[in-house]
């Protein structure tokens, strides 16, 4: 299970910074190329992840919400390359692992 309260802290840090802090470890806010999304990796529990903004031109539901106006994070698991879990507003969502 993942720690809900740093996942909410690096979903605000990601949509309103230049740097995320982890744990005392900081990291820096980029941009992806193509979509010029908002993205930075961290390390919790000893795990890499990845926090990337969600593309509000996606259809998904994630991207409807974007699209709305909601503050929207993804989080990918580094090591697997699958998204783990999503905070929608600081409200954070795990994704069921099979």
């Amino acid at each position: 299970m993942l720690d809900h309260a740093v996942l909410q802290s690096v979903g605000k840090q990601l949509l309103s910074g230049t740097k995320i802090e982890v744990e005392g470890k900081i990291s820096r806010v980029t941009r992806t190329s193509s979509q010029r999304l908002r993205t930075a990796a961290f390390e919790l529990n000893g795990r890499q992840f990845q926090a990337i903004e969600q593309n509000a031109a996606k259809p998904s539901r994630w991207g409807q919400l974007a699209c709305e106006g909601h503050q929207v994070v993804q989080f990918k698991d580094v090591r697997t390359n699958k998204f783990v879990a999503v905070s929608v507003d600081g409200e954070i969502t795990e994704y069921s692992q099979p």
